[in-house]
């Protein structure tokens, strides 16, 4: 501001030496800024615009704050000048016209103009420009928002206790900032563009005016997230079964680090800083889990969902069967209810397209190719694939049963039953000769038909009737007939304990045979039991009493407290009520009755009899002994060649197989040490032929 000062200085003499030149041609007024036209004033102390003139005495001058005129005087006059009222305080105008600030306020920075007149003279004018300035005093940069990103516009202001700001300089991470498509310097701001996570950082304002400088700082941190959040299930399956333990975690980018809430439904899980612990996890729980998260300082907020799948196996295993409709149409069921989701049943060998859950079925006309053909279900679930099979058949071969029993009133009650395996299950009917069998008071038939009951009084009138079972279904018949027949025994048998004690007596009664109870008959001695009058019974029983009486449905009976020494004899008579039918046959046990007279004496005469034949025998088999003895000691004498030859020729075939009969080989003559004076003839060296069998007759 120094070189200012002289530059004014330099002016003032310039024009004050063309003034005096010019004077004495022509009277001019001059009027001339003395210093710098451009002043610097702190608030609140003393300044002056100092102005110089020429040219004339007394000149009425006029100071103009503006437009406005704030002084008007006339130099020298003893008249005061005239001040704006408001404006007295501060202005005061000096005697060579310079216009004095006392305490200038700030409010007086302006444009100010001197004007000079006098009557018969041309007016002289120059101007001046005042700023008054306070000292820069606690400056404030602040951010009125937060700094999230995307935002359009966001803006930094500066505020300051006192202070006029003739230079401001914004920086960001120490490097100047200039406007530009980012960036919008203003008046106390600077505004950013489309603000994003680069952006943050130190921003930075230098303010400086003539009297002061000053330099602040902010830190920004842009705001951003939360980003798109990874959610994921521990450990990853693509499902997990009822009573399984797993871990839901949600983590996503973000400043400040973004929380996380569960939400399932209307339920709010038990969480921890963004995981959903699930313990012993039930097929309830699963569904689709939302995930929250938001930044607490900006509200901003985004959700992502996770689908959860629990699934829990059926129970047990599937289940196949085969009905009858209508007895004409065979219909294929599997069944495997429950589970989550419920499995898919199909039939692939009776279709390609069809499927079903929980119950599937299918219908198709019995015919012969499914007669004995195993179909297999295919049950196909998430969790497990299992299977049944079927097997359809036509009803199998059978025999009817029959059981008898007396009702409360007294009737015999005669059940048949009739039994056909068969899938499906075959329908049962009955009828008597050529008439159906319809139920009423003579017969019962049972609700699934397997079971005729005949009731009557008398056993007379089951004797020699004919009934006949039928067994159908779709794919087949079969029937048999049942011929009633009376009370009787088929087979009897007796069984006893080594100490010969006890006996068991078994017994079957034929296959139709109506018997409603047994007579258990013995004959021998009394079994020992006590009378009333505390004595054993003893004695024998010469004809069949009955020791006990069984039901029908009894086929074995034992008998205790027998004496091995004694001889007993056991029979079972069946019963219809009172009608008797045949005993069985009579079983003994005991030791023997002892011999006959007859017998006696047969055995009396016979005994010399047998030993006399003995001796005989003897004396034969002596003899033929020693005959045959005498004869083995005869000598052979040699045969001619011719013989020998013969003999030898023979010998050379095949030798009859025949008994030796006790025959031995000829001697060898060659081996006998005799001289050839003993020999009636030169022999020849004789080779012993073959021994030949011969048979011997006694």
């Amino acid at each position: 501001m120094a070189w200012l000062g002289g530059f004014g200085r330099l002016c003032a003499v310039f024009l004050a030496i063309f003034s005096f030149s010019f004077q004495g041609a022509s009277s001019q007024l001059v009027v001339s800024p003395v210093g710098p036209t451009l002043v610097n004033a702190l608030a609140g102390s003393n300044v002056t615009l100092a102005v110089s003139f020429t040219g004339a005495d007394d000149p009425t001058v006029t100071w103009l704050m503006g437009d406005l005129p704030v002084v008007t005087w006339t130099i020298g006059s003893d008249v005061p000048p005239d001040i704006v009222e408001d404006r007295k305080k501060v202005l005061n105008i000096e005697p060579k016209g310079s216009l004095t600030f006392v305490n200038v306020p700030l409010g007086y920075t302006s444009n100010y103009t001197f004007e000079m007149t006098k009557s018969g003279l041309a007016k002289s004018v120059t101007s001046f420009t005042l700023e008054v300035f306070e000292r820069i005093q606690s400056v404030i940069l602040t951010q009125p928002e937060f700094a999230i990103e995307g935002r359009k516009l966001f803006t930094l202001q500066y505020g300051m206790l006192q202070g006029v700001v003739q230079q401001q300089m914004w920086l960001f991470n120490d490097v100047e900032i200039n406007s530009n498509s980012q960036y919008t310097v203003e008046k106390r701001s600077l505004v950013i563009h489309g603000l994003s996570r680069r952006d943050t950082g130190r921003y930075t304002v230098f303010l400086k005016n003539p009297f002061s400088s000053v330099t602040t700082h902010i830190n920004v941190t842009v705001l951003y997230g939360p980003e798109k959040p990874t959610l994921e299930a521990l450990p990853a399956q693509p499902f997990y079964l009822s009573g399984d333990t797993l871990s839901v975690s949600c983590e996503a980018e973000g400043f400040p680090l973004p929380t996380a809430k569960w939400d399932f439904g209307s339920q709010i899980p038990d969480q921890l800083n963004g995981v959903l612990n699930l313990t012993n996890v039930q097929t309830n729980q699963a569904g689709t889990y939302t995930c929250t998260l938001v930044t607490e300082q900006s509200k901003e907020k985004l959700q992502m969902n996770i689908i959860l799948k629990v699934y829990e196996r059926p129970s047990g295993n599937p289940m196949c069967s085969v009905q009858s409709v209508n007895n004409v149409n065979l219909q294929y069921y599997c069944m495997w209810p429950g589970g989550t989701p419920q499995a898919v049943l199909s039939f692939p060998t009776l279709s390609n397209t069809s499927s079903g859950t929980e119950t599937f079925s299918l219908t198709f006309n019995a015919s012969d190719n499914l007669n004995g053909k195993t179909v297999t279900c295919m049950a196909d679930h998430p969790v497990e694939q299992n299977q049944c099979s079927v097997t359809a058949s036509s009803p199998m071969k059978f025999l009817p049963s029959l059981m008898t029993r007396v009702s409360s009133d007294g009737k015999i009650v005669v059940t048949i039953e009739c039994v056909s395996e068969a899938s499906p299950e075959a329908v049962v009917s009955w009828s008597q000769g050529s008439e159906t069998v319809a139920a009423g008071t003579t017969y019962q038939i049972s609700s699934n038909a397997t079971q005729l009951q005949i009731w009557d009084y008398n056993v007379s009138n089951f004797i020699l009737q004919n009934y006949t079972c039928s067994c159908s279904n779709p794919l087949g018949s079969q029937r048999r007939e049942v011929h009633l027949q009376g009370p009787s025994i088929s087979d009897f048998s007796l069984f006893r304990n080594l100490n010969g004690t006890i006996v068991t007596l078994t017994w079957e009664v034929p296959p139709t045979s109506v018997v409603t109870g047994f007579d258990i008959q013995m004959k021998g001695p009394y079994l020992p039991n006590k009378s009333r009058s505390g004595t054993q019974r003893r004695g024998r029983a010469d004809v069949f009493q009955t020791i006990q009486q069984k039901p029908g449905s009894v086929r074995s009976v034992d008998i205790f407290f027998l004496d091995p020494s004694l001889t007993y004899r056991f029979r079972v008579i069946p019963k219809a009520l009172m009608t008797e039918g045949e005993p069985s046959e009579v079983q003994r046990i005991g030791p023997g009755e002892g011999l006959s007279r007859a017998a006696i004496v047969g055995i009396a005469a016979g005994i010399p009899c047998s030993l006399l034949f003995i001796v005989l025998l003897g004396i034969a088999i002596y003899f033929c002994f020693h005959s045959d003895k005498n004869k083995r000691r005869k000598i052979r004498y040699p045969v001619s060649r011719a013989v020998e030859k013969a003999i030898t020729t023979q010998a050379e075939t095949t030798p009859h197989i025949l008994l030796t009969g006790g025959l031995k080989s000829p001697p060898d003559y060659n081996r006998l040490n005799l001289t050839p004076s003993e020999r009636s003839m030169a022999l020849p060296t004789f080779v012993p032929p073959a021994p030949v069998r011969v048979a011997t007759t006694v």
